[in-house]
């Protein structure tokens, strides 16, 4: 009993920490042909069994999901941090401004899973290019990524 009490604190400190900006759960996803999404694709991803391959995922078109994917982890105990690309931005410059830079990579490399969210939606400048790059090697065959864009990948690069 007191062991699934802390799990249950565990959790709600890594929910806290992840700053979730709306709630969600499977039962509100979405499925179907007309969001090329399936309930399978749903549950696979509610699993977490990626997180311990350290492997990522890239989820474009319109989605609810950014809730859902912290919340599993988060219930499994993870360590998740979610930032929209403006957060991100904000972040990294503040940081460099600050002299908090490296301090910040590292706190994002000791992250289970980190959640990038509205890529492509933002001009990027070489410095968060930069910055992007750094954060995909430190945590590359490691720990898990999870890009989300509202964007089709062929429109990344305009």
């Amino acid at each position: 009993m007191e062991k699934q009490f802390l799990q249950y604190e565990k959790t709600a400190y890594y929910l806290k920490q992840a700053k979730l900006r709306l709630p969600a759960n499977l039962e509100q996803v979405e499925c179907g042909a007309s969001r090329n999404l399936t309930k399978q694709q749903v549950a696979l991803l509610a699993e977490g069994r990626y997180l311990h391959q350290g492997e990522n995922a890239l989820i474009t078109g319109a989605t609810e999901l950014p809730g859902l994917r912290i919340r599993t982890p988060g219930l499994q105990g993870y360590k998740t941090v979610y930032l929209n690309m403006n957060r991100l931005i904000e972040k990294v410059t503040l940081s460099k401004l600050d002299g908090s830079y490296i301090k910040f990579l590292n706190h994002l490399e000791r992250q289970t899973l980190v959640i990038l969210d509205d890529f492509g939606q933002t001009p990027m400048t070489q410095e968060i290019r930069l910055t992007l790059l750094q954060l995909l090697e430190d945590r590359y065959s490691k720990k898990s990524i999870i890009i989300t864009s509202q964007l089709p990948v062929a429109k990344w690069y305009e």
